[in-house]
């Protein structure tokens, strides 16, 4: 399960853009903290402070307990907004959960031992066709990441969501199908190589079939004269 992280956050007594404007100026991202059936509350949080913890991949899976005014919020980060200037954080939104709350939430994947891949040895390469997985389960039992092992794994082979014992009470968000999440490829140079290898033989094919009938050629003509 993923760690829960501590987050000190202030209260916003205005709401409104203004509002917001004047929090971002003063080094603090404007956020609210809404769901379980307990009113919204407008916050705000160091701009540092959540731009390290934005940093991470799982940033979005991790739970995270926000300090505030002597009351702790357990929360998901679910919606962040950026300006679409500078990219930057301008508002993000938590959800509310308890150990019984059931979410559907991404969750990162990583893949380890590719030393022991042969496939990875002969110059293939990882192609991850999921970077995050949706899964369903407690918001208590969130697995900080999916580990997939590339132990044996050739060119041409798949790894699918099945290759993982997924903890207890947690499923895939699919269940309908073993769905691909990364594949073994061969690379494009070893690909780009064999092409051009294969166009210079026929370059070189064309060339003597040419030399040979230019030859005939001259020899009838030489027959006939």
């Amino acid at each position: 399960m993923a760690d829960t992280i501590v987050i000190e956050a202030d209260a916003r007594d205005r709401a409104g853009k203004g509002a917001a404007r004047a929090t971002r100026r003063a080094g603090m991202i404007p956020g609210v903290i809404y769901g379980d059936k307990k009113p919204p509350l407008s916050i705000s949080i160091e701009s540092l402070k959540l731009g390290l913890l934005f940093r991470d991949p799982a940033f979005a899976s991790h739970l995270y307990d926000i300090k505030l005014e002597g009351d702790t919020h357990r929360a998901l980060a679910r919606d962040v907004q950026y300006d679409p200037v500078t990219d930057g954080i301008v508002h993000v939104d938590f959800l509310r959960v308890s150990a019984r709350t059931t979410i559907t939430i991404e969750v990162p994947t990583e893949f380890i031992n590719e030393e022991e891949s042969p496939g990875l040895r002969r110059g293939g390469v990882v192609n991850v066709v999921r970077h995050a997985v949706e899964l369903v389960c407690r918001a208590d039992s969130i697995p900080e990441k999916l580990v997939f092992d590339l132990t044996g794994l050739d060119i041409g082979d798949s790894i699918h969501i099945s290759a993982i014992e997924l903890p207890s009470g947690v499923r895939p968000a699919i269940t309908d199908r073993d769905f691909t999440v990364a594949t073994i490829a061969a690379p494009s140079v070893v690909r780009d190589e064999a092409e051009e290898a294969a166009a210079e033989a026929a370059a070189e094919a064309g060339e003597e079939v040419e030399g040979e009938e230019g030859e005939e050629g001259e020899a009838e003509e030489r027959s006939e004269g």
